[in-house]
């Protein structure tokens, strides 16, 4: 028996790697038919249709030498087939192998679910259902042959009866091609049912189906191309894919081009031009010499049809441009579907519209992760938190849960509780390597910001202070930035830089096999453990370009002041303890990192490159006069030890943000003439601090400047002119007495938060700061009388004088002003209720 079968049209090309499950039956269809009668006329024009449309037909070859007894394969192609066609001609009842085959048909029909479709080929259906005529002689000769016997015979009259008793399609004065289309209609219609229920399986995807459905309009007659969008392993090819079995039947042809961005890779654009037209055009020989001719003759026989392709996993425009280059190649109602981890190339290209995929939610994650670990959508009573855990390291990544859960598949508490260790130790390669195939397609600059966030900046507001220090490594974040938010391999959400914890951990497996036996050799460190083996044991190089050091505890370490002095292209250094995260002040200050360092741990320090030092609890009471970084963008020394920062001036040119919040022991702040370019000043909890110096007016560029709870500080510079200042924080600052005389201009002023203060009233230079809209005066024990220069505040909208319980009069008020203080108040009232 040589079986001749369609295949569908995902089939012929390589598999994606989110698939829809397999139907149970290998065949959508099997002809059953009179071979003299037929097989060169209505069966081969109805199997030929059926080839063009991708459905999987089983039909006997004309060769076959039949012998005694039928064959098993072709029992076995019914039982394996959805649809049974038998077609049902005038001699059709003479052969006895076509009795056989629907004897068995109608037992599968009771079965197993079969579908029958019966064509009745130039005779009556009463015929065959009352077994007259030609069907009456055909087995009258069965009934004289000594070697059937009669039980079969009887089971042959039973199943033709019951198969005249189907409603089909009858030939009487109908055209043949008419029959042949509606057979394939109703046909695709069934096949698409099926995979409707199939894809109930597929968690999630009833809701994304029905977003994406509304977005390609089904049924208008204009051409529509539609961009699916998402990270690798979210489940863009699953949805298409679902999609393209439930539709496809819509269209006068159809093409499912799955894995593009490999199938170029290893065959070039020609082949997949060809791949197109053979399919849709069922033809073998497609002739094309280059893509360019490929693109003509897509344009040219695809312009009146009404087509559905789906090009899957396009990475790049000439992909689309020669195979779907614009609208107009395509015939009215056509619909387009592109699957792409890069959002840019399909708005590039002018898709209608983008479909994001996003991650799965809890629930969803966990009915997937059990179904692929235990076969049932929720999991085992001993295994629920061990699959929480495993739920939440995915992180909604369908590709992760199904990898995870069906490895786990069957084994015991012991075996998930070792795949836990091992994973947090070593990450599944199989996730990582497709995920990695988005990093593979950036460029070197894009590729090394990326991995900087990856290790470094990964939940860190993303304001212009860290944009300046992306620009200062050449990265030009402002384009790049936008390019891995195209790729899906970063998101900002709440203006923070947000990654996929896969995604980071992709980053980090890179970094570490750069230099898998020696951390110091690597370009990155951010694990504890690789940074305390570097510092402990002086091995760091030139190699190090960053290091983060954070300590799950109160460790104990010992370190030379020579730790750093080999990394001569440090750029990023940050040193804290993770159990300080979300603490208060008072309470983190009173703990301590436990590092303890043999000098001046800054001494030798390479400062050239460094961009960022951040350090929590600083050991040192002051800065070392040696060290000297023109190039450092951010300072960040929360609670330190220093007393005073610096003596003198020291110059810090290109300093943006500067943070000492919670540095207990500070006396007064640093001459601040050095530091021209400050943007950002944070001395909160500097419970010590009683003085500011007189050069803080220098700081022009100064926009953020907090000294809230610096409860010895008594007074600021008796004049201030920051006239770049947007926020000023001196609440708690439970001494401060008097708030300094306005000169120049400050309009760019927008909070001022003096809660908790000492001070008894406002300078009349107050008034000048005409975009002032918050105004916090809450407990300010000693104001005794409301400040008139108030109600000369135009744009003021948020007033708190709650709890100042010496509040008395208000002194010269018109009536403009009282109309701004009533509009201001009655707002406050609302925004606090």
């Amino acid at each position: 028996m040589i079986p001749l079968s369609t295949q569908r049209a995902s089939s012929s090309v390589p598999p994606s790697s989110s698939t829809s499950p397999r139907p149970r039956w290998i065949h959508d269809v099997f002809l059953n038919f009179h071979g003299e009668d037929t097989r060169k006329s209505f069966t081969d024009h109805l199997y030929i249709a059926l080839e063009k449309k991708g459905i999987i037909t089983f039909k006997d070859d004309e060769k076959l030498e039949r012998g005694k007894y039928i064959s098993q394969e072709l029992l076995k192609a019914i039982r394996e087939s959805m649809y049974a066609i038998p077609i049902i001609s005038k001699n059709y009842a003479s052969s006895r192998w076509c009795l056989i085959e629907l004897a068995q048909i109608v037992e599968c029909m009771r079965e197993t679910g079969l579908t029958i479709l019966p064509v009745f080929y130039h005779v009556d259906p009463s015929e065959v259902r009352n077994q007259t005529g030609a069907f009456a002689e055909a087995f009258a000769r069965h009934e004289e042959d000594p070697n059937i016997d009669m039980e079969k015979i009887q089971m042959w009259r039973v199943a033709l009866k019951e198969v005249g008793n189907i409603s089909g399609w009858h030939f009487h004065l109908r055209y043949e091609s008419t029959i042949v289309q509606e057979i394939i209609k109703r046909v695709l219609q069934g096949l698409s049912r099926n995979f409707a229920t199939l894809s109930k399986n597929l968690v999630g995807i009833e809701s994304r189906m029905e977003e994406m459905m509304n977005i390609l309009g089904i049924g208008l007659d204009d051409v529509r191309i539609i961009g699916i969008h998402g990270m690798g392993g979210v489940g863009k090819t699953t949805l298409a894919e679902v999609i393209y079995d439930r539709i496809s039947y819509q269209f006068e042809a159809s093409n499912f081009i799955a894995c593009i961005r490999e199938q170029t890779r290893n065959r070039g654009l020609v082949s997949l031009q060809k791949q197109l037209l053979s399919k849709i055009f069922m033809e073998r020989e497609i002739n094309i010499w280059d893509d360019r001719e490929g693109m003509n003759m897509i344009r040219n026989r695809l312009c009146y049809k009404k087509v559905f392709l789906v090009l899957d996993d396009v990475d790049r425009e000439e992909h689309l441009t020669t195979l779907a280059g614009s609208h107009d190649w395509f015939g009215p109602g056509s619909r387009i579907i592109i699957t792409s981890r890069d959002s840019h190339l399909l708005k590039t290209h002018g898709v209608n519209g983008i479909y994001k995929v996003n991650e799965l939610n809890n629930d969803e994650a966990l009915q997937l992760f059990s179904l692929a670990a235990f076969k049932k959508p929720y999991p085992e009573e001993n295994y629920v938190d061990l699959s929480k855990g495993f739920v939440k390291y995915a992180q909604g990544l369908p590709l992760a849960l199904k990898v995870l859960g069906s490895s786990l598949f069957g084994r015991g508490t012991n075996a998930w509780k070792g795949a836990w260790d091992q994973l947090k130790a070593n990450p599944n390669k199989g996730i990582l390597d497709i995920l990695k195939v988005g990093f593979d397609g950036l460029e070197d600059l894009q590729k090394k910001l990326f991995l900087d966030i990856a290790c470094f900046f990964k939940g860190e507001v993303l304001d212009n202070i860290l944009m300046d220090i992306l620009e200062s490594f050449g990265y030009y974040p402002y384009l790049n930035i936008d390019i891995l938010m195209e790729k899906c391999l970063i998101t900002i959400s709440s203006k923070r830089l947000r990654m996929h914890d896969l995604l980071q951990k992709m980053g980090q497996e890179i970094i570490y096999d750069e230099s898998p036996e020696e951390p110091g050799r690597r370009s990155r460190l951010w694990h504890y453990k690789d940074v305390l083996h570097v510092l402990k044991n002086n091995t760091g190089t030139d190699v190090i370009e960053g290091m983060v050091l954070n300590l799950p505890n109160q460790n104990e370490e010992q370190f030379s002041v020579r730790a750093f002095s080999k990394m001569k292209k440090l750029r990023i250094l940050k040193i804290h303890n993770t159990s300080f995260i979300n603490m208060s002040f008072s309470n983190l200050c009173d703990k301590l990192l436990n590092l303890h360092w043999h000098g001046d741990p800054l001494r030798f320090m390479p400062t050239h490159g460094l961009r960022v030092l951040e350090w929590s609890e600083y050991p040192s009471k002051s800065l070392s006069n040696s060290f000297q970084a023109d190039n450092l963008i951010e300072l960040r020394f929360p609670c330190s030890h220093i007393k005073q920062l610096w003596k003198g001036i020291s110059s810090f040119g290109s300093l943006k943000r500067f943070d000492l919040s919670g540095s207990q022991n500070l006396l007064e702040t640093p001459d601040f003439t050095g530091v021209p370019s400050l943007e950002t000043l944070d001395l909160e909890g500097c419970t010590s601090l009683s003085k500011v110096h007189k050069s803080i007016g220098v700081l022009k560029r100064l926009r953020r400047l907090n000294l809230h709870a610096c409860k010895c500080l008594k007074s600021f510079p008796n004049e201030i002119s920051l006239e770049s200042l947007e926020h000023f924080y001196l609440s708690d600052c439970s001494r401060f007495e008097k708030f300094p005389d306005i000169v120049g201009n400050m309009t760019s002023l927008r909070l001022l938060y003096l809660d908790g203060t000492a001070i008894k009233e406002l300078p009349l230079s107050f008034k000048s700061l005409c975009g002032l809209s918050i105004l916090s005066l809450h407990n300010c024990k000693k104001l005794s009388i409301f400040p008139s220069v108030i109600c000369s505040l135009s744009s003021l909208k948020i007033l708190d004088v709650s709890d100042c319980l010496a509040l008395g009069g208000i002194q010269d008020m018109n009536g403009e002003g009282a109309r701004v203080l009533l509009k201001c108040l009655l707002y406050t009232r609302k925004v606090y209720d």
